[in-house]
Formats: structure tokens, sequence, C-alpha cells
């Protein structure tokens, strides 16, 4: 399986202040965090392999927080998200040292911690390494929502066992998880009826494309703001 999709247009990465919200920790790990911290309602970003400090996902996650909800985006790579243009450190070197079975496991302390402070229903979005983090959230009662964007290793098997309510948000050119991939996704999910599922494949489009567009590339833009909208509004129709 190609990976080189998931270290195309890497974002520029800044510790500097991005944002409205900020970096705090919470459940052991750095998280930027925005949002009214006094709602009942909280969602989860799980970020690609370029972590926490990418620009556009803390974009997005303020747009996330202007609906209300309290809005967590971990770094789940404690400070070591991946380096495209470092020879020594290729993309499966670096997942070795960051497996997303860990990144399961760091997740549940967060979940557990927004649970601690009083949050009656969560939500998780991962964009393509974490869309696995998020669906191994899903098999459980861990969170309420799920939703998956151009997700990478993600399995018929996930899904098969997937039960909170799922949208799964894909592009039309993506070796990670192309188009017939997502129409088995979409084929499981329609056979369970106790799952609310939703698959969509954005045309014209490629892996990493919600938060690795290019500003300047209106189609694209356009096509990452509707696929922002659905999941804003996954999470409206599911968190309660």
């Amino acid at each position: 399986m190609s990976e080189t999709q998931c270290c195309e247009n890497p974002p520029t990465l800044s510790s500097a202040s991005v944002g409205i919200g900020c970096v705090a920790e919470i459940g052991g790990l750095k998280a930027y965090i925005t949002g009214p911290p006094d709602s009942k309602l909280a969602v989860l970003l799980v970020s690609d392999v370029f972590g926490y400090e990418a620009p556009k996902l803390r974009k997005l996650a303020d747009k996330v927080a202007s609906h209300g909800f309290y809005v967590v985006v971990p770094d789940f790579f404690f400070g070591d998200p991946h380096v495209p243009d470092n020879p020594e450190r290729p993309i499966a070197v670096w997942r070795q040292s960051h497996g997303t079975d860990k990144g399961f496991e760091d997740a549940i302390r967060i979940v557990s911690a927004l649970r601690s402070e009083g949050v009656s229903a969560i939500g998780a979005a991962g964009f393509c390494w974490g869309a696995k983090v998020v669906v191994e959230l899903g098999k459980s009662d861990h969170i309420q929502a799920a939703v998956l964007l151009h997700p990478s290793r993600v399995t018929v098997d996930d899904i098969k066992e997937v039960k909170a309510p799922i949208a799964v948000l894909g592009a039309e050119h993506d070796k990670m998880s192309p188009p017939e991939l997502l129409k088995q996704f979409e084929e499981i999910l329609a056979a369970k009826p106790d799952v609310d599922g939703y698959v969509k494949i954005f045309a014209g489009v490629e892996h990493g494309w919600t938060v690795r567009y290019k500003d300047e590339d209106e189609a694209v833009v356009k096509s990452a703001e509707e696929a922002h909208k659905d999941m804003l509004d996954w999470f409206t129709k599911h968190l309660k």
C-alpha cells in the first residue's frame, strides 16, 4: 500500500500561537483546546501524521468550537510529528514509534479526563492516521459519534465492529482508502440497522484534502469546507 499521499502538501508547523484557543495538558498529553470550557459536548480531533500544530487543523478546531463544542486536539506524537524531508526517517520508520494502537490508548485517557470534567457526550474526528484511532474508539461506548476523513489503514473488519454513529468522508483520488473500499464500508453500514452510517466520496480531490488544501485552489477549498460542514452536521445530530 502506497503511503506517499500521507506526506503530500505538508503543513508549515508552528509552535507559536495559532488559533484562538490555548495549549494545555489533558489526560497526560499536551493539546490545543478551544471552545466553551463549560460545554457538556466535546469533540476530539485526531490529527494526521503532521500533528496538532498544523494551522489548518487548528483553524478547523476553532470552527467546530464556534458551534458550542469544547474541542480538544491532542499531541499524540509528543512533539515528534512526521517530517517528510528527513531522509533518515521515512514514514514507515516514523510509524514504528507512533502506532495507532498507542494513539488509541492515549485517546481513552483523554476521553476519561473529559468525562471527569463533566462532559456528557463526545464526538471524535480522525484525519488519515487519526481515523484509525477514531474507528477504534467507535467500537465501544467511548464516543457517541465518529467521523473519518480520508482514512488510512481502516479496514472492512473495523467498520463491521463499529457501534457508534459513523460518517466516512473520502476522496475520489485516494490510494489509502480508494472509492472501491469506501463503497464496501457503505455496504457494511447499510447492513447494520442499529448503527447510523454515512459514506460520501468527494469528487476531484485527493487524500488529505480537508486539512492540507492549498488556499489558492478554490475548488478544493470549497470541497474541504463542504466536508467540514458534513462533519459538523454529524456531531450536531448525534451529540446531545
